[in-house]
């Protein structure tokens, strides 16, 4: 397993080890002793998975009294993922990184407390998977407008299929929240 810095302090990018053959693949998507090592203690509590069509857009959220860290992957298909740094005393605070997550690259992404969080799928189809720090609270949920023109992100889909309820989130500038 590779384990990777990004320009966010705290949001990890991370390259399981897979092992290929003529009949497929097997590779470990968590083991606490592993991920742990490489400075994930967080504790995991919660596991989650979402199917979504081409151009469904889902975020950006947060959990304001139950906050959650999030290990994140696309097991089918592919997705764009943004991690926004909400955390005031941050250096980074209002600056978001994309990663681009397919089943082929495997790749996962740890997204620590602090962060709202998205993803705009893709492929024609894609898996969303996820595994939270804290149990999911409907009453506590937060979040930032997927659109927000101080960040301008490039999501890389040119109309977005968005809930009504994500619409309606605030920008970051008008939001009465941070961690």
């Amino acid at each position: 397993m590779k384990v990777s810095k990004t320009t966010l302090p705290g949001v990890l990018l991370i390259e399981p080890q897979v092992f290929r053959d003529e009949r497929g693949f097997f590779m470990e998507t968590y083991n606490a002793r592993r991920y742990h090592g490489q400075g994930i203690d967080t504790p995991l509590v919660q596991d989650n998975r979402a199917f979504s069509s081409r151009g469904v857009l889902r975020g950006l959220h947060f959990q304001k009294e139950f906050p959650q860290a999030k290990l994140v992957w696309a097991p089918h298909g592919e997705v764009m993922d943004i991690a926004l740094d909400l955390r005031k005393a941050s250096p980074t605070y209002g600056k978001w990184e994309a990663f681009h997550l397919t089943a082929e690259n495997n790749l996962q992404l740890f997204v620590p407390v602090g962060f709202a969080h998205g993803y705009a799928v893709l492929s024609e189809t894609a898996e969303f998977a996820y595994k939270c720090s804290e149990f999911y609270h409907p009453e506590d949920e937060g979040g930032v407008v997927w659109n927000d023109p101080d960040f301008a992100i490039n999501w890389g889909i040119a109309e977005p299929i968005v809930s009504e309820k994500d619409q309606a989130l605030p920008r970051l500038r008008d939001l009465d929240f941070s961690f």
